[in-house]
């Protein structure tokens, strides 16, 4: 019987140690899937009890309506300071006027 070079005959030795090897990585897949599903499980939860919903579509309809909405008041904030900021500035304006009116 001739070898190839691509396969050599492993000893039954070898071959038990490979499968052991193999099976101690399936087994750590396995805990990994396990703990990766526990934590999605979790976060759904988390998700319907804060949002109402763990589907992935409505959380990202959510998401782009609660930017909407921030980018809204935000706005209307920086109208609001700027109007302050404008009447400030009349204010100060008038009270220079008014000081440099009294001046004799």
């Amino acid at each position: 019987m001739t070898k190839t070079p691509t396969t050599e005959a492993r000893s039954i030795e070898q071959l038990k140690q490979e499968y052991e090897q193999l099976n101690e990585r399936k087994i750590q897949a396995q805990t990994q899937l396990k703990s990766a599903e526990e934590q999605l499980k979790s976060l759904e939860k988390e998700a319907e009890d804060e949002f109402g919903t763990s589907d992935i579509d409505e959380l990202a309809e959510k998401l782009e309506r609660m930017e909407a909405e921030n980018e809204k008041q935000r706005r209307e904030y920086q109208t609001l300071l700027d109007k302050i900021s404008q009447d400030l500035r009349a204010v100060e304006q008038a009270g220079k006027n008014d000081a440099e009116a009294d001046s004799p």
